[in-house]
């Protein structure tokens, strides 16, 4: 039984990291469309130009600074919150260096390569947010945001990629018909993928940090002994 407890954390740190490589995937192609960034990603690049970082290095600083925004208005972050933080950055460097996703030359390849981008992003979504381990640092912070605001969580988000956007577009960042395409059809592909799967995320119960270590912690001591 032990055994079987183990092989499953496994398993689902897999799925975790697996969803990781495939949102940045997502991202990748979302980038490589080449018709203007998603509202973070202008975010991301303005930052990076101004501060000589790739658009994944100034992705995990803004991360950083989200996660410790949240944490400071005592809203709970999880070990997938930090997986996050980190891996969707260097794995977004690691693909954009490899060059295997071409970068699309006209508006049709490149509207095929966004839509495209943003149903993998609906699937990395699935992989890693069914493990359980915690939400993103951005959908922390539109949680945080919510409930002190005491606004819908739509509304949130909406004003939280605004201003995104609008900050990232003044440093330079790539806007374009593409950030409109994304910011409109992120929540239309991610629902079509919630749906094809089956995936009901209102029934994942997003663990804390402490919650997963305790857990983890405990099956490594069973397992040794």
């Amino acid at each position: 039984m032990t055994g079987f407890f183990f092989y499953r954390e496994l398993f689902i740190i897999v799925r975790l990291f697996l969803g990781l490589l495939v949102f940045a995937i997502g991202i990748v192609m979302t980038l490589q469309a080449n018709l203007g960034f998603s509202p973070w990603d202008v975010f991301h690049q303005g930052v990076g130009n101004h501060l000589g970082l790739t658009i994944g290095m100034a992705s995990i600083l803004v991360s950083a600074i989200v996660v410790l925004t949240v944490v400071s208005m005592k809203e709970s972050i999880g070990f997938g919150t930090l997986c996050n933080m980190i891996f969707i950055g260097l794995f977004i460097d690691i693909l954009l260096s490899w060059g295997g996703i071409p970068l699309m030359q006209g508006f049709i390849p490149g509207l095929a390569m966004l839509i495209g981008g943003l149903f993998v992003i609906g699937i990395g979504t699935v992989l890693y947010m069914g493990a359980g381990y915690g939400a993103g640092p951005r959908d922390s912070l539109m949680v945080v945001v919510a409930k002190y605001t005491g606004k819908p969580i739509g509304l949130c988000r909406a004003y939280i990629e605004g201003t995104a956007l609008f900050i990232g577009w003044l440093l330079g960042g790539n806007a374009g018909a593409g950030t409109v395409i994304s910011a409109l059809g992120i929540g239309f592909a991610v629902q079509v993928v919630f749906s094809i799967l089956r995936f009901d995320v209102k029934k994942v119960r997003q663990e804390s940090f402490h919650e997963t270590f305790l857990r983890l912690r405990s099956i490594a001591c069973t397992k040794r002994t």
